[in-house]
Formats: C-alpha cells, sequence, structure tokens
C-alpha cells in the first residue's frame, strides 16, 4: 500500500448565519470591498491603504469555508488578481521609490485567493483570470535583492495560494509548471527563512504528486541536494515538508528513486524515524518502504543503518497512521531473506501480530504482508509458535478479503517449513520446554504438520497426550483449543471421516438370495417372532455369524429344534436382519436403526452393525450426542463411536454451552486417546522403518 499525501491550506472557522438578512449583509459587505478593489489600482497612498484594507477584510471573510461561494459570486476574484501585481505609477513615484505599503496588498491579495482556492470548483476559475502568472512572479521577488520579513511573507503567502490551486489539480499542476513556478520553488528552499522554505517545499510536494513531468523538472533544477539538507533540518515542519516532497518524487518513479538514494537521502530519512514530528516519522517511513522497493540490496542497507528498532518501535505508537507506515516499511523490508531473521529477533513478530485485532483494513493488512514476509524463513517458525502467531493467523477477523488471502498464504508458507531441522527443533521443543510452550507446539504441529509425520509428532514425540490434557483443562480456552487441533489432526489422518465414509463391502460369503427370505419350500429351520412363523435354511445362518454357529454346532437347546422362538425382537426388525443375511445389503431406515443394531450385535453381524451405524451416524446432533455415544458404547458399535467423538471435537465449542458437556468430555477423553493412536499408527505404518 503507499499513501501519497499533498498539502492543503487550513483555515480557521467564522461564524456564519444562513438568516436571508445575515447573508444580504454579507453580500453588500463583499460588494463594497471589491469596488474598493477595483477603484484603487493605482500607487497613490491613500488607494493602496485602501486597497490593503480590503484585501485583509476578504482574506479575513474568506477564512470561513461557508461563505467563499458569497465572495466569489461578489466578483472578489478579478479584483484580487489584479492587485497581485504592482499598480501603474503616477507622476509623485519612479522605480527608484518603493509603492506605499511595498508588498503588502500583494500579500493580502494571494492569501485571500488562497483560501478561495481552497474550493476545487474555483481553482480553475483563479487560474483563467490569470493569477498563475503573477504568482510566480510574485515568487521571484527575493530575487531583487531586498530580503525583508514583508517580502518573505508575500512569497509565503504566493507559494502557499499554489499549493491550494494545485490541490488535486492534475491541469493546474502542468499549467503552474508552463508558466515558470518550478525554478523559483526550488531556489526558495535555500532562502534563510524557514517559514519560506517550508512553504516552498509544500508548493513542490503538490505540484510533484502524480505529475512525471513536473518531477523530472524539479529534479533537473537541482533540488534533490538542498532536500536532502533540509531532512537533517531541526525544524520539524522543514523536514516534514522536505521527505513529504522527496516521497512524492520518487512514487512510481524509479529512475528518481535511484537518484535521491545516490544524492544521500538513506540516512537522513531512517534518521527521521526518531523524529519527535509524528508527521515526519510517518512520511519517512512510508519514503523507507518506497526506497525498499528497489532491490535486494537497498532493503539490506536500510536494515543496516538501523531503521529495524524504530520502526518496530512505531508499530506500538498510538498514532494509527505511524503503525501503518512502519508495517509498510517493515512488510517489504521482509521481502529479503537476510533481514527476516533480523525483524523477528529484533522483537517485530509480536506487535504486527498484534496488528491484526486492528479495526483499521490498511493497517491489518500492512501488518499480514509483513508477518507473509516473516514467515518465508525457517529460522522464525519456532518464534511464530512460541508467541502464539499460529493460532492469531487462523482466528483472526480480517476486513478484506486481500488480507485473507495473505494470511492463508502464510500459514501454508510456515506449514510447509515444517520438515527437516525445523521440525527437529519443534521436536526438541515440545520435549524440553516449559509446560506451556510444549502445548503450544503441539497445537501448532496439529494444523501444520505433514500426515507423513503424524505418526512421529503425535505418537513417538507424545504431542497426542499434549493435545487431550488440554482436554481436561480447566481453562475453557484451552479445552476449545485441544479439540480444535484433534479435529484438524483427525481430517489430516484420513481421507473421509466414518460419519461420510460408506460401510465396508459385505465380508466375502455366498448369499442364497432374495428368493430364499422366508421361503417355506426348502426351508430346514423356522423362528417364531411376535406368533408369527419366518422360514430360514440352517446352511446360511451358520455361513453368516458366530451367533448362529454356536445356537446351532453348540450345546444350546435350539441345535435340534425345528421351531426356534425369538422373544425380544420385533418381526419388522428380525425380517430385514435376515433379509440381509441371505442378500448382504438392506437399506436402514432411521426409524428402526437402533433396534436393528441392537439385533445385530446379538447375533454378530459385524456387516449389519456398520450398515445401522452409518444410518444412526446421521442424526448426531448437539442434543444426543451423548446419549448416541452411550447406545455405541452398550453395542460395540465401534464406528459409531468415533463418529461421536469427531463430532464431539468439531461442535466442541457449542457443545460447551450446554448442560453435562464436563461430564461428557471426561467420559469420552480415554476413547479419543485410543481413537488417535489407532488411527496415527495405521495411517502412518507404510512409512515406519
Amino acid at each position: 500500500m503507499v499513501m501519497d499525501i499533498e498539502r492543503k491550506g487550513l483555515k480557521r472557522k467564522h461564524e456564519f448565519s444562513d438568516d436571508p438578512s445575515h447573508i444580504s449583509t454579507l453580500f453588500s459587505d463583499v460588494a463594497q470591498q471589491v469596488s474598493i478593489l477595483t477603484s484603487s489600482f493605482s500607487s497613490s497612498e491613500s488607494h493602496r491603504a485602501a486597497a490593503k484594507r480590503a484585501t485583509h477584510v476578504l482574506a479575513d471573510l474568506a477564512k470561513n469555508e461557508e461563505v467563499v461561494n458569497v465572495i466569489v459570486e461578489g466578483g472578489a476574484i478579478p479584483a484580487l488578481v489584479m492587485h497581485l501585481q504592482p499598480p501603474p505609477l503616477d507622476q509623485n513615484h519612479s522605480l527608484l521609490n518603493p509603492l506605499p505599503f511595498e508588498h503588502e496588498v500583494e500579500k493580502g491579495s494571494a492569501f485571500a485567493l488562497g483560501l478561495l482556492a481552497v474550493k476545487p470548483e474555483h481553482q480553475q476559475f483563479i487560474v483563467d483570470n490569470g493569477a498563475l502568472k503573477h504568482l510566480v512572479n510574485l515568487l521571484k521577488r527575493h530575487n531583487t535583492g531586498l530580503t525583508s520579513r514583508a517580502v518573505n511573507s508575500l512569497i509565503r503567502r504566493a507559494a502557499d495560494a499554489i499549493t491550494n490551486l494545485a490541490h488535486e489539480n492534475s491541469t493546474i499542476k502542468t499549467r503552474v509548471r508552463m508558466e515558470g513556478g518550478i525554478p523559483p520553488l526550488v531556489d526558495l528552499l535555500e532562502v534563510a527563512d524557514t517559514k519560506v522554505q517550508r512553504a516552498a517545499a509544500g508548493a513542490l510536494r503538490t505540484l510533484a504528486f502524480k505529475n512525471d513531468e513536473n518531477k523530472n523538472e524539479i529534479v533537473e533544477c537541482n533540488a534533490l541536494p538542498t532536500l536532502i539538507l533540509m531532512l537533517r533540518s531541526e525544524d520539524a515542519a522543514v523536514h516534514y515538508e522536505a521527505v513529504g516532497v522527496i516521497g512524492n518524487l520518487v512514487h512510481s518513479s524509479p529512475n528518481i528513486k535511484k537518484e535521491v538514494l545516490l544524492a544521500g537521502a538513506l540516512q537522513p530519512v531512517i534518521g527521521l524515524l526518531s523524529s519527535c514530528c509524528s508527521e515526519s516519522q510517518r512520511e519517512a517511513a512510508l519514503l523507507l518502504g518506497q526506497f525498499a522497493a528497489t532491490d535486494s540490496d537497498c532493503k539490506v542497507h536500510i536494515v543496516q543503518r538501523g531503521a529495524v528498532r524504530p520502526l518496530i518501535d512505531m508499530l506500538q505508537s498510538p498514532d494509527v497512521q505511524l503503525r501503518e507506515m512502519s508495517a509498510f516499511a517493515l512488510g517489504r523490508l521482509a521481502q529479503d531473506s537476510h533481514n527476516q531473521a533480523g525483524i523477528a529477533h529484533s522483537g517485530g513478530l509480536m506487535p504486527l501480530l498484534k496488528l491484526l485485532d486492528s479495526k483499521n483494513g490498511s493497517l491489518q493488512h500492512n501488518a499480514a504482508f509483513a508477518l507473509y514476509g516473516l514467515a518465508d524463513n525457517e529460522d522464525n517458525v519456532s518464534d511464530f509458535i512460541r508467541v502464539g502467531g499460529i493460532q492469531k493467523l487462523q482466528e483472526g477477523e480480517f476486513i478484506v478479503q486481500a488480507t485473507k488471502d495473505c494470511v492463508a498464504k502464510t500459514l501454508k508458507r510456515l506449514e510447509e517449513k515444517i520438515n527437516g531441522c525445523v521440525l527437529s527443533h519443534l521436536l526438541h521443543l515440545m520435549r524440553d520446554s516449559e509446560k506451556a510452550f510444549q502445548r503450544r507446539v503441539a497445537l501448532a504441529l496439529a494444523h501444520l504438520c505433514s500426515p507423513d509425520d503424524q505418526r512421529k509428532i503425535f505418537i513417538d514425540h507424545h504431542g497426542l497426550e499434549l493435545l487431550i490434557g488440554l482436554l481436561g483443562s480447566s481453562s475453557p480456552k484451552q479445552q476449545l483449543d485441544g479439540a480444535v487441533a484433534l479435529w484438524k489432526l483427525a481430517n489430516k489422518a484420513m481421507t473421509l471421516s466414518p460419519i461420510d465414509a460408506a460401510p465396508p463391502s459385505p465380508t466375502p460369503q455366498v448369499y442364497l438370495g432374495e428368493q430364499y427370505v422366508n421361503n417355506s419350500s426348502v426351508s430346514d429351520v423356522t423362528f417364531l417372532v411376535e406368533g408369527k412363523r419366518f422360514y430360514a435354511h440352517r446352511i446360511c445362518l451358520l455361513a453368516s455369524s458366530d451367533a448362529f454357529r454356536a445356537m446351532f454346532d453348540g450345546g444350546y437347546r435350539e441345535k435340534d429344534a425345528r421351531d426356534i422362538e425369538i422373544p425380544n425382537i420385533r418381526w419388522e426388525v428380525f425380517e430385514l436382519m435376515m433379509r440381509f443375511i441371505y442378500t448382504g445389503s438392506v437399506d436402514v431406515t432411521l426409524h428402526i436403526a437402533q433396534d436393528l443394531l441392537r439385533a445385530a450385535d446379538q447375533y454378530l453381524l459385524e456387516g449389519l452393525k456398520r450398515l445401522c451405524e452409518y444410518t444412526i451416524a446421521q442424526d448426531i446432533s448437539l442434543e444426543n450426542v451423548s446419549s448416541m455415544y452411550e447406545l455405541s458404547e452398550a453395542f460395540n458399535a465401534i464406528s459409531l463411536r468415533h463418529t461421536c467423538i469427531l463430532f464431539i471435537l468439531e461442535q466442541f465449542d457449542k457443545l460447551s454451552a450446554r448442560p453435562g458437556h464436563s461430564h461428557l468430555i471426561q467420559r469420552v477423553m480415554p476413547e479419543i486417546h485410543s481413537y488417535f493412536v489407532k488411527a496415527l499408527t495405521k495411517t502412518n505404518s507404510h512409512i515406519q522403518p
């Protein structure tokens, strides 16, 4: 982001009433002063005195922006422009004798016109009345050899008027150059009067803004050496204007940027970072950001010359613009690999992360861009984790899409660094540092590590215990952090979670087929269910499960029985169970799924259990997850249990607001541990030695 600033004249606010009688009086006053100016354009003392008073009255009125239109409509502009030039001499005056009120009338006219020019709609009208030529001539009065307070004051008012006329008006900026206004303004930079220096620099600053021809002429007039000297001025207003001129000169002008650097601007600009003037600090930071875009060597030189520490200090300023510009400069500097570690080592990481909480979109984005640069250096990865930067990036509320994209790229950049020496260092820290940091490392690795490294990190180096330990914390925030990390870990450990995965294919076996379901023609065993007969076939039942094999081959009374009573299963449930046994598949609806699960568990039909678990899992909610988990325990429904675990982790934030949450978490923690040990061991087993 680049901010270019033009100087705009300031004005005091005077009382103004929109009462018709007041407006009428005001029109009358303006008309009277215009009449005086029109009739007093001569060198007589009385006329000069009257003209001086009239310009002062109009200038005083023009300080109130609400009155400006009345003054313009009253015809003041042509009259004021006329008095920017000396009047014709009468027989009582010669060129050797000064005019009465020498420079005073012209100064009053320039001041009044500058105030009127604050309104953009009046700028062109003033220029069209010929003001620019006269204002440029006024700038040259210092060449007469007269150096008095009156001359300096006149020149200052003329420069200010040019500033206001050209403000945000590209046409007038060009007209000033064509009228020859730039050379005298450059010359005025060397005048001893600091107020004149400031006014001249302010005009050049405006003229240089987004006008390449003006920029080139300012440089060709040899302004750079003087501007660079002005950067070292003890007068804050002087170095503020000077750094502003240089900033506008170099913006989008690579060649001028090189000339400025060759002329020796770098060190004095860095020096302004420690100025007592916040405006100069801001402009200096912006300018350093522009310098840093030149080439990698310049980035390094800026850091070597001591810019990093004051820029980091500025990140913590109460001034929003200072924070914004320092983040901008650091972001540019952080594009060089040698600077990235230095900025982080000097303490820049934490203040940049804090700026992500800003409600200012530009400030937030500049900070995000700087952090993106710092994330490119693997030496900074552990520092990001140490200060909680990973969570800050993940949980931040970012205002503009560009910032969101930048943060996503930063997290991706950090993720790409989690390997080799960086991973070894983090594992060392997770083992040997203090407990809070161990947990922070485990949290970060859960989000950033490669699936291939999960077993190494969370099983072999006990990262899993650290995450599960967070679930048992007394801090709700730590509990949530642990749950989110485990959820992320689970998603990395498998392509699909059980709630999304289809049940596996049935166990390979021969199925009699649909036509034999409840078929009496070749049946050799009958079940009595709710008083009704269900015709079955022993061979099919024996092949289906160990429960039926035990029933018919073991010592149970059903072994030789022709009719076997089933006392605790509804007909509808039993019929579906048998249909699965005969065909290997069945449609399980939600209303019957739990009863069918009970039957499938009783008769050890694992394939049918999985179908039931899959159907039941679709109905898990915040309201019933606890009872669903109990159901999974009651019938050893492992898939359903795992789905409940993942649901609890995914919806942890919402569940934490519900009664019984803590009891549920304590209850499932051992199973969570068991689930992840199995999942991570299985997932990574192919890469283990």
